[in-house]
């Protein structure tokens, strides 16, 4: 078994819930953190979603607000990913939301 360790950065640039993360083929992810910046002026909300490809179907697992010029992890917990599971994130309005998320991927 390999274990490789990453981040994936994504900047929420609209409201639509964009996939961040998608666990390969063939592999387990385990996603530490979900490390977020409210980079933008105001209060504003942000969702998690894993979308899981066992049975095509979409889980909520996050919601936090989140004040203007704060840091937060947003995950509220290890979140484990299948092969070909996708991680989401839905911001409550644009350009507000950047980071980072930590996974360690095995293979």
């Amino acid at each position: 078994m390999a274990h490789n360790y990453r981040n994936a950065q994504f900047n929420l640039t609209n409201t639509n819930k964009t996939d961040v993360y998608t666990c390969a083929s063939g592999s387990t992810c385990l996603v530490k953190n979900i490390h977020t910046v409210n980079y933008g002026s105001g209060n504003h909300s942000i969702k998690g979603y894993v979308f899981d490809s066992s049975v095509s179907t979409e889980f909520q697992i996050d919601q936090h607000s989140i004040n203007a010029g704060a840091s937060q992890d947003i995950s509220d917990g290890i979140i484990i990913l299948e092969s070909g599971d996708i991680l989401r994130l839905e911001a409550g309005s644009a350009n507000n939301f950047s980071g980072t998320i930590s996974i360690l991927e095995i293979t």
